[in-house]
C-alpha cells in the first residue's frame, strides 16, 4: 500500500501535465512536438552550452517542475514548465534556457 502523500503527488503531477498541454493547445502556439527538441537534442543543447541543465532552473521557478520540455522559441531556446506550486496550484513557465530567466509569470 503506498502513503497517501505519494497517491496526491502522483495525481497532481497527472493532472498539471494534463493542464500544461492544455496551456500549449489553447495559446495558439503550434503542438508541443512540433517547436520542441527531442531527449536526445535537449540533452545534446545542454551538453554544448545552448541550455542550462534543468536543475538549474528548478532552483529558479519557486515550486515542484512536474513537466518540463526545451523547445525552439523567441530566436534561440526556452524552457515550457508546468510548476506545482504551493497549495497545489499549477503554473505554467517559459524559461530562457540559456541565462535561466523568467519570461513569464
Amino acid at each position: 500500500m503506498q502513503p497517501a502523500g505519494r497517491g496526491i503527488r502522483r495525481i497532481a503531477g497527472a493532472l498539471a501535465a494534463a493542464l500544461f498541454g492544455a496551456f500549449v493547445l489553447a495559446s495558439g502556439t503550434q503542438p508541443a512536438e512540433a517547436a520542441c527538441l527531442s531527449p536526445r537534442e535537449a540533452r545534446q543543447a545542454v551538453a554544448s552550452g545552448e541550455a542550462m541543465r534543468l536543475s538549474a532552473i528548478a532552483r529558479r521557478v519557486g515550486g515542484d517542475i512536474v513537466n518540463a520540455q526545451l523547445c525552439e522559441a523567441r530566436g534561440g531556446l526556452v524552457y515550457r514548465l508546468a510548476v506545482m506550486r504551493r497549495g497545489g496550484r499549477v503554473a505554467t513557465l517559459v524559461v530562457d534556457a540559456r541565462s535561466g530567466a523568467v519570461l513569464n509569470r
